[in-house]
């Protein structure tokens, strides 16, 4: 009888286990577990050594002394054991696994979630890839690392260095890859984002963005967002050499089936020299007007308006540089999602032709240590700029979860803050501040 209770035993621990929602043992998995156990207790009692007297037990339930132990005996009784084992707790737990997909109490189960669109995304791409056919949000995130490889690939190529490259997941769902050059030879710094966030909504951020969204519901107490976005920005190592931004995102909310409930596009490019060349303010805008003319004629004039406005150092007075074109909320109200998407696309390609020739002209250019210096109070105004009134730093760092780190690549290596500085009348440094004051059509 030993055997039998170590049997039970060491099986009722399997048996025992409640079936869950998550994790329902099968069939084969249960037999699995309940055979090994019996096949260990059968197998120590046929390999005792037949020299060694084992008693079970001193005396019999009628009180009659037990013979000695005999070995061929306890292997017929341990293979008799296993089989009755194995046929009784199998259908034990057949029984289990079967039942389990039904709950005991219908009344008091709770109904499985839905999956989220982090999970349903993650499926299809999984199963399906990325087609011309898949949802937006998996085409945005495609396109956008498509895109961060090529441009990083040019820039090695003109620094010789390469960039440091961050894969990191958010626990809340999605991730990125920062791609980061820190003191190379042509970029004192140089930072080149992608980034998927999956989350939810509260109320009050629905509200307000039902300000400009009017397919948000308003009656809904969350509802899960998608957003993806390429950020990128660099800053040479001479002061003749400009710094430049880019960042292109889409932005989607989900019904509970996973379909969209609303979603619009937004981004834009701008240039910020030290020092001012006419000709290659004068390249940018060219190039980015040619992207933006392909699509809609009236984009350009608007979109360049809108990022002179938006980018401007409001306590200042004076703008963060020449400009581009900046652009938020494209939604079904301004075109279809393939036309925007499309319009999006053709701007991000767009960057290598506008800056790569302006780099190459001023990256070896011969300056002076006053120069430097004036790049340095420049690059203070930009830090104030991203710190203070940029709207997606400020998104990035109040969302949960968020990589501080990457949001925080577009500062400078090196900046500087002189009390009263102004710059010498008639120079050059003058010259770009009174650019700045007040902005110049460029084509």
């Amino acid at each position: 009888m030993r055997a039998n209770t170590s049997l039970l035993a060491r099986a009722a621990p399997l048996l025992r286990r409640p079936a869950t929602t998550t994790s329902i043992p099968t069939y084969s998995t249960a037999v699995g577990h309940a055979r090994r156990c019996i096949s260990h207790t059968a197998r120590r009692c046929a390999t005792q050594d037949p020299k060694e007297p084992r008693l079970l037990s001193e005396v019999d339930y009628k009180g009659r002394p037990l013979k000695r132990y005999d070995p061929r005996k306890a292997r017929r009784r341990s293979w008799l054991l296993l089989a009755f084992g194995t046929i009784f707790v199998g259908t034990l737990a057949y029984d289990m696994a079967t039942n389990s997909l039904e709950p005991s109490n219908p009344s008091s189960s709770e109904s499985l979630e839905p999956p989220t669109i982090a999970e349903r995304d993650a499926l299809a791409k999984r199963e399906s890839g990325v087609s011309p056919t898949s949802s937006m949000r998996l085409r945005m995130e495609s396109f956008i690392k498509e895109q961060q490889k090529q441009i990083i690939a040019e820039l090695e190529k003109i620094d010789g260095s390469k960039f440091r490259i961050d894969t990191w997941d958010r626990p809340e769902g999605g991730g990125g890859i920062s791609c980061v050059l820190q003191e190379g030879n042509v970029f004192e710094k140089a930072g080149v984002n992608t980034s998927i966030v999956y989350g939810s909504l509260p109320r009050p951020a629905i509200q307000r963005m039902r300000a400009n969204h009017k397919a948000l519901d308003p009656d809904v107490e969350s509802l899960e967002f998608f957003a993806a976005g390429i950020s990128m920005v660099l800053h040479p190592h001479n002061p003749m050499a400009p710094t430049v931004h880019l960042n292109y995102r889409y932005f989607e909310t989900a019904n509970a089936d996973g379909s969209p409930n609303a979603w619009w596009f937004g981004g834009g490019t701008d240039l910020t020299p030290n020092y001012l060349f006419d000709e290659d303010a004068i390249h940018f805008h060219r190039t980015i007007k040619e992207a933006c003319d392909a699509h809609d004629k009236g984009y350009y004039p608007r979109f360049k308006e809108w990022c002179d406005s938006y980018f401007s150092v409001k306590h200042r007075g004076e703008s963060r540089g020449l400009g581009g074109i900046f652009f938020d909320d494209l939604d079904e109200t301004e075109k279809d999602q393939e036309n925007l998407f499309s319009f999006v696309q053709d701007c991000c390609k767009s960057f290598l032709p506008s800056y790569i020739p302006i780099l190459l002209k001023r990256k070896d250019m011969p300056y002076t240590e006053a120069e430097k210096d004036w790049q340095q109070v420049r690059r203070g105004r930009y830090v104030e700029f991203n710190l203070v009134h940029d709207r997606g730093t400020s998104f990035g760092l109040n969302t949960p979860g968020a990589r501080i780190e990457s949001i925080l690549m577009s500062l400078p290596l090196t900046a500087r803050w002189k009390y009263m500085h102004t710059p010498e009348p008639g120079s050059r440094e003058e010259r770009l501040v009174s650019v700045l004051k007040k902005p110049v059509e460029w084509v």
